[in-house]
């Protein structure tokens, strides 16, 4: 193997790299944002809608691969991030303690935040396709088999250091500074630093593959009448129409739970939540969180392969859905000790990440046949769209309910998750070894 292009060198970088900025916008503004005294609706709304980019990347994803290359498309998305993450903490509004306070923050102050977060969304978005494109272009076949756990594993790392890391650090600098603003600035400065270093990192150590090179204009045409191809192969497959409701409304009790979870474990007593610090959040949710989130999808992948995708649904759905009576438990009971809530959260990410596993395999069961990957790209919109569109309204709902009726509705929401696992149909065979 070339030193100079050592895989080592440059995937685990890159995929931490991938996952940082994802984690910066979809969750760390969540908290961000409510600890600011933005309200739960505004809140809720603002940073679902973010998740935009992700829902539509496949529109775009024809162009990556025509115009320059995968190497320059990986690299001019993380200078564009590196550039937004340290404009976002230079221009953070800083609202007095008593507005912050009020819980009514206006949303005007965060306009220019927001705009940087969207841009920061959208090169991540591209930043995806190009870097999964390169790896595929910058590695052989088997090469791509041997580290395909380790491009997951970093980023795994980068969750735990974008909603983990990074929060408990801006917790701290919260207790340090007594001023929420000032402590979100220093964070997002960290942030923007450590990708700018990735950055320059890569500008050296990314190889320069043969066949990574920008398209002809025959071939960008043939690119983009496939394209439409496969919007038309994609909508006329058979049973389409249920399994757009499965794609979804699967996930639909997670996507109102997961939005509202960290304001909940944030809020205090007194507005019905449980009052934590936010390093307490950090080191909850970013960090037994996601170490159960992940247990649970390794589990999940282990019962698959031997029970099959079809065995697998009932009790995945079980594992995503029950979990969320805990937080009908915490609201009611508001339990003081740090351990309960800690149980809470681990309890229902494990579910999560095990009933999520029934969730990818049948996105990769209904891509199966012609145009496979492009289909597949198009489940996974429909992916991030079933997270986007309910957590737009969420904060909305909990301001109505309040925190106990709120996670009430949630299970509620359940019964759709089995209605749609009762109506899907797939082969008994199919996810077994």
């Amino acid at each position: 193997m070339d030193k100079r292009n050592n895989p080592w060198l440059w995937i685990p970088t890159l995929y931490f790299a991938e996952g940082i900025p994802y984690f910066i916008v979809n969750t760390i503004s969540v908290i961000m944002f409510t600890n600011m005294g933005m309200s739960k609706g505004d809140m809720a709304m603002y940073t679902s809608l973010l998740y935009l980019p992700w829902v539509i990347k496949p529109l775009w994803s024809p162009f990556v691969d025509i115009i320059r290359t995968k190497r320059w498309w990986v690299l001019s998305m993380q200078v564009i991030m590196s550039t937004a993450f340290a404009l976002t903490a230079f221009s953070l509004p800083h609202p007095s303690a008593e507005v912050i306070a009020s819980g009514n923050t206006p949303v005007s102050l965060f306009a220019l935040t927001l705009a940087l977060f969207w841009i920061t969304a959208f090169a991540s978005a591209t930043h995806d396709i190009a870097a999964d494109g390169f790896y595929m272009l910058a590695l052989d076949t088997k090469d791509q088999s041997l580290f395909v756990g380790i491009r997951s594993t970093f980023y795994r790392l980068s969750s735990i250091f974008g909603q983990g890391v990074l929060v408990v650090i801006a917790g701290m600098l919260e207790q340090k500074f007594g001023d929420v603003p000032k402590a979100w600035s220093v964070t997002l400065v960290s942030g923007a630093v450590l990708f700018a270093l990735i950055t320059l990192w890569h500008t050296f150590r990314l190889p320069h593959p043969a066949s990574d090179s920008s398209r002809n204009t025959t071939c960008a045409a043939d690119i983009i009448k496939d394209f439409g191809r496969t919007f038309v192969t994609f909508f006329s497959k058979k049973g389409v129409f249920i399994a757009m409701l499965f794609m979804l409304l699967y996930r639909l009790p997670e996507a109102f739970l997961v939005k509202m979870m960290n304001p909940f474990l944030l809020d205090p007593l007194d507005k019905g939540g449980l009052g934590l610090t936010t390093q307490s959040v950090g080191l909850i949710y970013g960090t037994i969180g996601i170490a159960a989130l992940t247990v649970g999808g390794i589990l999940g992948g282990i019962a698959a392969s031997r029970w099959g995708l079809k065995k697998s649904m009932w009790p995945m759905a079980a594992a995503l859905t029950l979990p969320c009576l805990s937080f009908v438990f915490l609201s009611a009971f508001q339990p003081e000790s740090l351990w309960i809530p800690g149980f809470c959260v681990a309890l229902d990410q494990f579910g999560y990440g095990f009933g999520f596993t029934a969730y990818m395999l049948y996105l990769i069961y209904f891509s199966e046949g012609e145009f496979k990957t492009a289909h597949y790209s198009l489940c996974t919109a429909f992916m991030a769209l079933s997270m986007m569109l309910p957590g737009m309204v969420a904060g909305y709902i909990q301001e109505w309910f309040g925190y106990t009726l709120f996670f009430g509705f949630v299970m509620v929401c359940c019964l759709v998750t089995v209605a749609v696992t009762m109506l899907v149909k797939v082969d008994p065979e199919y996810g077994k070894k």
